[in-house]
């Protein structure tokens, strides 16, 4: 980003209560500024910058404090350098958080999954939106890295591991999903055979009803027996 000159922000704000002091402060750090020391910060100058420095200014006075906001239109090649180098030190360290948070939390988690087998569409779920938020985050940064800071690729490489750590649990769950659902499916058809089954075997272990003839047959000859 080519820096034609900078905005410095410098004020002070009540002491009490504290939540106003670390709520301007919490604006600040957002917004990607570098603190020069308390209560003095500094960004690039740009449209979007300003305005943004403009809403921090007056909220600053409406809650009771002062600002005053300076703009430098030029810095010495050797202190814009040693600027650009604290701006791109800043946000390689916010970079090195994110990478942190996808080593020792988003990884473990899918670990500790595997581990226990709980491969369930719920769990997947919740794993993206994790990663989700991991994204969100690496945005925001990316906002702010007007310097191209080194570290942003590592942190942009982290996250594409992370994208297929959970594609492969996801082919996971999906995959004993299916043979669930397929087994039950057999279990569900091996019943249905097996009570047709019983019913027909029911019929054909009955002993044959005798006809009429039959039946008629058996005394006449015993009556021929008598006879002789």
């Amino acid at each position: 980003m080519p820096t034609t000159s900078w905005l410095v922000l410098v004020y002070r704000v009540p002491s009490e209560p504290a939540s106003k002091r670390v709520a301007i402060w919490r604006d600040l750090k957002r917004l990607g500024a570098l603190y020069l020391q308390q209560c003095v910060c500094l960004v690039p100058r740009t449209e979007e910058l300003t305005a943004a420095v403009d809403r921090v200014h007056g909220k600053i006075v409406d809650d009771g404090g002062d600002a005053l906001c300076m703009e430098i239109p030029q810095l010495r090649p050797a202190d814009e350098t040693k600027i650009i180098d604290a701006f791109r030190a800043l946000r390689d360290k916010e970079y090195d958080e994110l990478i942190e948070e996808c080593e020792t939390t988003f990884v473990k988690e899918i670990e500790f999954e595997r581990f226990r087998h709980n491969y369930t569409f719920e769990e997947a779920e919740e794993i993206e939106q994790d990663l989700e938020k991991i994204r969100r985050w690496c945005l925001r940064i990316v906002e702010r890295d007007w310097f191209a800071a080194p570290r942003r690729s590592a942190a942009e490489a982290w996250i594409d591991k992370c994208q297929l750590l959970l594609d492969a649990f996801e082919h996971d769950v999906y995959e004993r999903d299916s043979r669930a659902l397929a087994s039950q499916d057999t279990h569900a058809a091996s019943l249905d055979r097996s009570s047709h089954s019983h019913s027909d075997g029911g019929q054909e272990s009955a002993p044959p009803r005798p006809s009429a003839q039959g039946r008629r047959a058996a005394p006449r000859q015993e009556d021929e027996n008598h006879d002789h």
